[in-house]
Formats: structure tokens, C-alpha cells, sequence
């Protein structure tokens, strides 16, 4: 019974040890560094006094899209797209088309993924993968990054600024992805519109639909409507 007795506690004593190892390694490891004031380095409004951006993210709605940058253009107005690199992967003519119409491309990450969930490592991956997609695609080389569903960290933010891209956010949201309405869109594109402000859209039937009558409000007020590049500067 002694024995059996020393037995168990000899193993149990060795179980502690092992416990004690892992733990005290476990915090000694080096600690991911945290970015301080990263907030302060994402965009939720332009500085512009007279102009307005449209920011498209793109995920889907090849058809919309075309069909957006024939109502830009007649409207002589510049937008900015948030490219999905594995939307962009089946359409690169698409991709194409919006960079030959003039307007800018930014990236919207590859997989849509929640950044906000990602390490650094990941962020980097997730977001380097799309630009270097984006640029053998199309020849644009992008300096916009835009988190799919606004969902960051700091990692995120620190690592588009290390690929040399700025973290874009918006100051209006249509939400046409949930609510499927144009005239909605419509209210949330231009209910108090002012310089500076960022208008997130995605290419959806109803959005395209309120496009015209949201560009015609802007020129009505006296608003351009620039690519965010142009807005944050």
C-alpha cells in the first residue's frame, strides 16, 4: 500500500513539474508586439471641402459593376473599388475594365476574411495575397486596404501600413447588401452629405438603381465625387 501510495505520488509530483515547465516557458515567450494610436491611422472621413467618395466593395455583382461604370461615366464621376482578390481571380476583365475607365482599385483582402480574428502574420498574408493578385491582373499597384465587414485589429493596421496601404473605413454606410431597397440607399447616400464624407456601396441591383439619382444630389449640392486617394490627402 506504501509503495502504491509512493507510486502515485511520485507521478503525480512529475505531472506538477511538467505543468510548471510549460507554463513558465509559455510566459516567457516574446509577446506580439502592439501597435500604439493605430486608430489615429485609419480613415473614417476624408479632408476634402468639396468632395464625396464612393467606395464599391466588391465581393460579387460582375454584372452591377459594369453596368455602375457606364452611370459614372456619365455622370463624369470617380469611384473607388474594394477588389476581392478571389472575386478579382474570376474576373479579371472586370478588373481590368474599372482601371481602364480611370477609376481606383484598392484591395478588399482575398478571402474576405475577419481581420479583426487574424495575427499579424495572417493580416499580412490576407492582404498581400490580394495586392499582388490585384497588380499582375491589372498593372494598379494598390494604396488603399478596406477590412471586409470594418472588422480590424491592430495587426491589421500595422500590417497593410507595412505593405505600404492605408486602412480605410467610412463615414456612411447605404447597408444596400441588407437592405434592398434604392430609395433607402438613396436616404443614406445623401441625408446630410458633406466634404469629406466616405459612402461604402457594393454592386447590387437596387444600388445601382439609386446611383443616378445619388450622383445627381451630389452635383446638385455643389459636391464632386473623387476617388478616396483624393478625398484623405
Amino acid at each position: 500500500m506504501k509503495r502504491r501510495s509512493r507510486f502515485v505520488a511520485a507521478i503525480t509530483n512529475c505531472i506538477l513539474i511538467v505543468i510548471i515547465a510549460v507554463v513558465s516557458t509559455v510566459c516567457f515567450l516574446p509577446k506580439t508586439e502592439s501597435v500604439v494610436g493605430v486608430k489615429d491611422e485609419v480613415y473614417y472621413k476624408g479632408a476634402s471641402a468639396d468632395g464625396v467618395s464612393l467606395m464599391f466593395n466588391v465581393y460579387w455583382g460582375t454584372k452591377e459593376v459594369y453596368a455602375i461604370l457606364d452611370v459614372l461615366d456619365e455622370y463624369e464621376a470617380k469611384a473607388t473599388f474594394f477588389i476581392g482578390g478571389s472575386w478579382a481571380d474570376d474576373n479579371v476583365e472586370c478588373l481590368k475594365e474599372i482601371a481602364s475607365r480611370g477609376h481606383e482599385i484598392g484591395s478588399h483582402g482575398y478571402f474576405h476574411r475577419d481581420h479583426n480574428k487574424l495575427d499579424y502574420s495572417a493580416n499580412y498574408q490576407e492582404i498581400k495575397t490580394s495586392i499582388d493578385f490585384i497588380e499582375k491582373a491589372s498593372g494598379i499597384s494598390a494604396t488603399l486596404f478596406a477590412p471586409p465587414s470594418g472588422a480590424y485589429n491592430d495587426d491589421t493596421v500595422k500590417a497593410a501600413r507595412e505593405l505600404g496601404l492605408k486602412t480605410v473605413m467610412w463615414s456612411k454606410d447605404t447597408i444596400d447588401w441588407r437592405d434592398k431597397d434604392a430609395s433607402v440607399c438613396f436616404t443614406r447616400a445623401t441625408k446630410n452629405i458633406a466634404g469629406g464624407d466616405l459612402v461604402l456601396m457594393h454592386p447590387m441591383a437596387h444600388t445601382l438603381e439609386a446611383l443616378p439619382s445619388v450622383l445627381k444630389d451630389y452635383r446638385d449640392k455643389g459636391l464632386k465625387t473623387v476617388t478616396v486617394s483624393e478625398n484623405i490627402m
